[in-house]
């Protein structure tokens, strides 16, 4: 199975476009400081050439590029077999409009992301008004097979499970499911990996399953549970936005650094955490602990 971090950064991308933090600064004055970063997404495939996009960002057209094929024998060519949603936040489910060009779309969502996106986002419909979409709904805690577009099996599994976090803003309705992580497996091989974007709490059920897998791309959103309050931009701490902190007691690097994963990896970063800077403290406080700051571009064999 390999694996594409397509954006680490969480909505607005890296440098935001209307913020000038430390991060936003030392990014446009000196990009090998401080890399740009498209807004938080993955790639999965069993093969290298047929992949499912993990959230459809607001950047998927740029996103798209980074993926491996051979140059198609036709005029039009869709190197996507499918979308499989972890919540409806307009960062994560924008991309799903943005692709209405292919005509056909494949999307894995709990009910719960389903309503959001069909009643209250209302991206499905406007969708729908181009492309026809098949929903496939996903079950908390059933494994169900990925297909390619043809309705083969792909040779890929997912499997979502809930996180502690809010729904939308816009949701007009809270149910169960509405955030969730993804375990992406491979039948009949033993690597998996755990995609986690958004989570607002890091209990020792959520460690347990992240210790069975080989690969945890996980909420690096915030430095510090009081970050945009010190910056002056925000009245909420990062655990009342529903994202855990990296650092602290309790904090997302002190719990992760035990795990016996092969890889474990920050992505969905928002622009004014501090170890987006190549050679920040916090970075070399995550490269200590054994974990990585994610990066555009990022690979990962399974």
């Amino acid at each position: 199975m390999e694996v594409v971090l397509l954006g680490t950064a969480a909505g607005g991308g890296f440098p935001q476009w209307n913020c000038w933090c430390p991060p936003c600064a030392t990014a446009r004055a000196s990009p090998a400081a401080a890399h740009p970063r498209t807004q938080s997404a993955a790639a999965v495939s069993a093969d290298g050439r047929h992949w499912f996009l993990l959230n459809a960002s607001p950047d998927v057209r740029e996103q798209i590029g980074r993926l491996n094929g051979a140059r198609p024998s036709t005029v039009r060519h869709v190197p996507l077999e499918g979308i499989v949603v972890t919540d409806a936040e307009l960062d994560h489910t924008l991309g799903i409009a943005l692709v209405r060009e292919a005509r056909q779309l494949r999307l894995y969502a709990t009910p719960a992301v389903r309503s959001v996106l069909e009643s209250d986002s209302r991206i499905l419909p406007v969708t729908r008004a181009f492309a026809a979409v098949e929903l496939r709904e996903l079950e908390l805690g059933e494994e169900t097979p990925l297909l390619l577009a043809s309705g083969e099996p792909s040779g890929l599994t997912v499997e979502c499970f809930a996180v502690h976090g809010d729904p939308p803003r816009f949701a007009s309705r809270e149910l169960p499911g509405h955030t969730v992580g993804l375990l992406i497996r491979q039948p009949g091989r033993s690597g998996t990996c755990a995609f986690v974007p958004g989570c607002g709490e890091l209990d020792d059920a959520l460690l347990q399953r992240l210790g069975t897998v080989d690969l945890v791309l996980f909420d690096g959103t915030f430095w510090r549970d009081d970050e945009l309050l010190a910056l002056g931009i925000s009245t909420s701490t990062a655990r009342e936005m529903g994202h855990v902190p990296v650092s602290g007691a309790g904090g997302s690097l002190e719990r992760l650094r035990l795990l016996p994963a092969r890889w474990r990896v920050y992505t969905h970063i928002n622009n004014s955490n501090p170890m987006l800077i190549e050679h920040s403290a916090e970075r070399a406080a995550v490269t200590a602990a054994g974990l990585q700051v994610g990066d555009d571009g990022m690979r990962f064999q399974l």
